[in-house]
């Protein structure tokens, strides 16, 4: 278990550096789990060491919902004042989301679709060659074979010309 709060808070010590050292406007939170999921992609980390401690952690994730939930309380006269710009840009945001989101999906199944195309023309291309190769490999099975019934019937006399006879 040691091991596990090491690996987990260690990237999460490892994002609020990144955080001090740079400045960036991230919360430190995510950018310790973006260390995190490169630490496990790359291999320096193996699931099995943080597998139970994060299941504990997602199991029970609705308390952390509450500090920051209690905390709306004390801006209540704000959110009250400014309830119409929060809406706004609650809704505005969301639709930008989806669309962008959308838009996205649609440039990622038409590059697959093109990818994919590309794929089946250089496996088509590489069909032909082959079926090529294969026409001339027989071509060149038949002449061989041709050329040893030719040097055994040499061999036995058979099938001479006539000139081939008069130089013998």
């Amino acid at each position: 278990m040691a091991i596990q709060f090491f690996v987990i808070f260690g990237c999460l010590a490892l994002g609020e550096f990144v955080v001090w050292a740079t400045g960036i406007k991230l919360p430190s939170s995510i950018i310790g789990m973006l260390f995190l999921t490169f630490f496990l992609k790359v291999g320096w980390v193996k699931l099995s060491w943080i597998e139970k401690l994060s299941q504990l952690l997602i199991a029970n994730l609705g308390f952390f919902f509450v500090p920051p939930g209690v905390a709306l309380i004390l801006y209540l006269d704000v959110i009250q004042r400014e309830w119409f710009p929060i809406l706004m840009a609650t809704v505005v945001s969301t639709v930008l989301v989806l669309v962008v989101t959308g838009q996205m999906h649609q440039m990622i199944i038409k590059l697959e679709r093109q990818l994919t195309a590309l794929d089946l023309l250089h496996h088509r291309a590489h069909a032909a060659k082959v079926k090529e190769m294969k026409e001339t490999l027989d071509e060149f099975d038949t002449l061989v074979e041709e050329e040893e019934l030719q040097k055994v019937k040499a061999l036995r006399g058979e099938d001479l010309t006539d000139e081939e006879e008069e130089k013998s």
